[in-house]
């Protein structure tokens, strides 16, 4: 039996047998990447017990080796966070770091992904040209937004728009059941991209429409991030799906040896709806997104659903990572269905995303310019604080010209690691005067940047590493639009929910979170 209708409101429910557990850990190819790592851990032993008489001679080479490769490093563009990080570890181990380091510095399994998206973006970056009179207007209203609309330009298709509407979410629910009522309309075509998809109740609703629409004709696709392999859905689901009529792609299914970097993940979330009606935030398609499952507490994410001319960017988005394995690209087709532009919407709006496989840190250099044309304050949630050191640099600097910067971070965590390293950099922050606060209700999975009353970001970028460096990501960046003024009152009610966080708390943490965010410090840019 492929799926059922299930009984409990939950819409379609896809089954499969040992969906979970140890057995499916075991034998999923995540089961199957640590079998390999450590086999090549025991092959490096063997060779060295096979070839112990010539041990000084290995290591004399292997330290020599190291010699160079610290000078590479040293004259190297690598972030100098990074660059200490892979010095610290050559100097621990000098026999695998230095392989570790010539194994993911040689790209393999990357080099062809970056060449195919570099002639997709290169090829498309023309569809949607920038419109006449809009840059001109935001540079009258603000030429330090329009300075940054033409470097995120460069970066990709992502031109200044108006006549956009955009409405906030505070919470995952509310998107969520705005998002049942947008997808019941459509009647062309539904785009999905989301890094986390698993059963339950949201995702059993959304699929029993999607269902439904795929067989009215409308053209549904989704693509999930290949992580999801791991543990919540079966290597054979996009066959599942495509039995309903849909098509389904996962994103760089992980693959022990060929691929060198497991991070490059595919980590937006984005959907649209017959070109006119778009979904961004920090929203997947999981339970506990929508407080339908409790595992830290409540929830608490954020969502913007865009209406108008600022739709075309993220189809274009989606087709990109769509079109990556495509002889064919449809960028014409789908761009040419009516956005029907919102005439009464004020400000403007630039969808954008970050590649990982480019030198343009689009996502950290947006956060990084806000923070550096603030003059009033800059209001932060993010759920993970894993900064290297020109972020932390800009946020400080921002407090001591007197900008009011302040964070709102989770109170329970989801993940223990990241949580210790977030504590490692409070005391330096408050040194500065910036003010952080923990969400004591639950977590903060919500990456809102809003600054000034006029401006914001919401989207998929988190203060990390991951976000910043290693992950493919979205965001809405917005000016003067009407929505603002509630981006500002939600953080407000947030941090009313908080505890803030002063030297005391940070002094009375325990041991154990300081032990553990110092030493996992060090290796933190390789996360």
């Amino acid at each position: 039996m492929e799926y059922k209708e299930s009984q409990e409101g939950k819409g379609i429910i896809l089954l499969r047998k040992g969906q979970k557990g140890i057995v499916h850990a075991v034998f999923s190819r995540f089961g199957l990447v640590l079998l390999l790592l450590a086999a090549q851990i025991f092959f490096l032993i063997g060779i060295f017990q096979r070839f112990k008489e010539f041990l000084p001679h290995i290591l004399s080479v292997v330290v020599l080796l190291a010699v160079v490769i610290v000078v590479c490093i040293l004259n190297s563009q690598m972030d100098p966070t990074a660059k200490i990080t892979w010095l610290i570890v050559i100097m621990l181990l000098p026999v695998l770091g230095v392989v570790l380091f010539l194994y993911t510095r040689s790209d393999i399994g990357h080099r062809v992904l970056k060449k195919r998206i570099d002639q997709i973006v290169t090829s498309s970056k023309e569809d949607i040209p920038q419109e006449k009179g809009v840059l001109e207007r935001l540079s009258a209203e603000n030429g330090g937004a329009a300075a940054l609309s033409r470097y995120m330009r460069r970066s990709g298709a992502h031109p200044v728009y108006e006549k956009t509407s955009v409405t906030y979410f505070p919470l995952g629910e509310d998107k969520f059941q705005e998002m049942l009522k947008q997808l019941e309309a459509a009647r062309h075509f539904i785009f999905m991209e989301y890094f986390i998809v698993n059963e339950g109740a949201m995702w059993g609703r959304v699929l029993e429409i999607l269902a439904k629409k795929a067989a009215q004709g409308v053209d549904v696709r989704l693509m999930y991030d290949g992580s999801c392999e791991f543990a919540l859905l079966p290597r054979d689901y996009p066959r599942r799906l495509r039995k309903l009529g849909i098509r389904c792609k996962v994103f760089s299914p992980v693959t022990p040896f060929v691929s060198t970097h497991y991070n490059y993940r595919d980590h937006r979330k984005i959907l649209v709806i017959d070109g006119h009606t778009a979904f961004n935030g920090g929203v997947n398609l999981s339970d506990e997104y929508i407080n339908q499952k409790s595992r830290f507490g409540h929830w608490k994410d954020t969502a913007v659903m865009l209406k108008g001319e600022a739709v075309k960017s993220f189809t274009l988005m989606f087709l990109q990572m769509w079109g990556i394995d495509e002889r064919e690209q449809e960028y014409a087709r789908f761009l040419s269905f009516p956005s029907f532009p919102a005439e009464n919407a004020k400000g403007y709006v630039i969808p954008y995303g970050d590649c990982p496989l480019d030198n343009d840190k689009v996502g950290e250099k947006v956060y990084m310019d806000i923070l550096n044309r603030s003059l009033e304050y800059v209001h932060i949630m993010t759920p993970y604080l894993i900064l290297d050191g020109e972020m932390e640099t800009a946020l400080k600097f921002a407090s001591e010209r007197g900008v009011e910067v302040e964070l709102i971070l989770p109170g329970i965590p989801d993940k223990k690691i990241p949580y210790a390293l977030a504590k490692t950099h409070y005391a330096s922050l408050l040194a500065s005067g910036i003010k952080i606060y923990e969400y004591t209700p639950g977590f903060v999975h919500a990456k809102v940047f809003v600054s000034d009353h006029r401006e914001a970001v919401v989207g998929t970028i988190n203060l990390d590493y991951r976000s910043l460096y290693h992950h493919f990501e979205c965001a809405t960046y917005m000016y003067g639009t009407d929505c603002i003024p509630g981006i500002e009152a939600d953080f407000q009610e947030t941090k009313a929910k908080c505890r803030q966080v002063d030297m005391e708390t940070v002094r009375r943490e325990k041991w154990s979170v300081k032990l553990t965010g110092r030493l996992m410090k060090v290796i933190a840019p390789l996360l």
